[in-house]
């Protein structure tokens, strides 16, 4: 089974730079109504993820109200990062 998952990290380009997860994408949560239609067109899971979980729940809930369905909330990219490495 060969999923597709995309990683979009919601901090800021100062926070993303510190450490990520690998292959991820970094659209700052203020950025996201001016992509909405390059998130629209990305195929698969989308994960969101930042550094607590607070902006990635907002994220999630904003692109939920504009109709992107594939998309999970991860939280923390630590534990995104975390799920996606140590897989068993």
């Amino acid at each position: 089974m060969n999923l597709k998952l995309t990683v979009i990290d919601v901090r800021t380009p100062g926070e993303f730079a510190g450490g990520h997860v690998a292959d991820a994408i970094n659209i700052p949560l203020n950025e996201l109504p001016s992509q909405l239609d390059r998130i629209k067109q990305m195929t698969g899971t989308i994960i969101l993820c930042c550094a607590s979980g607070a902006r990635s729940n907002t994220a999630l809930h904003i692109l939920k109200q504009n109709g992107v369905e594939n998309i999970l909330d991860g939280g923390p990219w630590t534990n995104v990062n975390y799920q996606l490495n140590n897989k068993n």
